[in-house]
């Protein structure tokens, strides 16, 4: 890929990126430079995602235009689903666009249908706002599981299914998104993906970008079907993208 295409491929995987903290020692300054960070040079993100403690200072602070996500179930998955149904519908209250919730993933071999039942309770509070089924792919011992977990969240009403919480050993991987779309295509093509965790470049995120388009064609992988999660991410878009010096990233989340 040339110097030009590189540029624009990283201003439009920042339309796409979920810029995210959900460090245990988030404060409420580092709130507000997500949010100013978020207006970058080279275009708005997609979103913030941030915890749910944080959704109405956001909101007060943000452009009216960003988009803010927020986590729950989060990141253990094994909450009960009416539990996480009234904390999506606080977060919704709050001001918070989108919800990532993180699917019982520990359930799913013993429990078929569980997972199902919990992501079809949380939609219902949720209703048109956009969902997102944390799968936790890196912590499922097969593949098998994996498109268990992508079925079973499909099934339930998720509008996009998301790879990992960030917060694991073991994060996203181009084999778990192939999974997951694979179950995407088979649903009818219309669920987005999300893959984040330890995605650390500009090429890591192409990866995703590349192999969902692979899958559902070119130009499908916009904010409304394709997310980036990540933070320190950033720097290195914005540098591709302004043709500028790239520095080593190595945050995970």
């Amino acid at each position: 890929m040339n110097e030009h295409s590189d540029a624009d491929a990283a201003r439009a995987l920042i339309a796409c990126l979920d810029l995210t903290n959900l460090n245990d020692d988030c404060t409420e300054a580092d709130i507000a430079a997500l949010c100013k960070r978020a207006e970058t040079p080279q275009g708005r993100v997609a979103a913030i995602c941030i915890w749910p403690r944080f959704v109405a200072l956001a909101r007060s602070l943000a452009a009216p235009e960003l988009r803010i996500a927020t986590v729950v179930n989060f990141p253990h998955g094994s909450d009960d689903p009416e539990r996480t149904a009234k904390d999506a519908a606080a977060a919704l209250s709050d001001g918070a666009d989108e919800i990532d919730m993180v699917i019982d993933y520990r359930r799913l071999a013993d429990t078929p249908g569980h997972v199902e039942r919990q992501v079809r309770t949380v939609k219902q509070a949720v209703g048109p706002k956009l969902l997102k089924a944390i799968l936790e792919t890196g912590e499922l011992a097969t593949p098998d599981l994996i498109a268990q977990a992508a079925q079973e969240a499909l099934a339930g009403g998720a509008d996009f299914l998301k790879t990992s919480t960030g917060k694991t050993a073991r994060h996203a991987s181009l084999e778990a998104a192939t999974i997951m779309l694979q179950a995407i295509a088979a649903h009818g093509g219309t669920v987005g993906l999300k893959a984040s965790g330890g995605i650390r470049s500009f090429e890591d995120a192409r990866s995703y970008r590349d192999l969902v388009e692979e899958f559902c064609g070119t130009g499908w992988a916009g904010p409304e079907h394709f997310r980036i999660g990540a933070s320190a991410v950033l720097g290195d878009f914005l540098a591709v993208a302004g043709g500028t010096a790239r520095a080593t990233h190595k945050a995970t989340y």
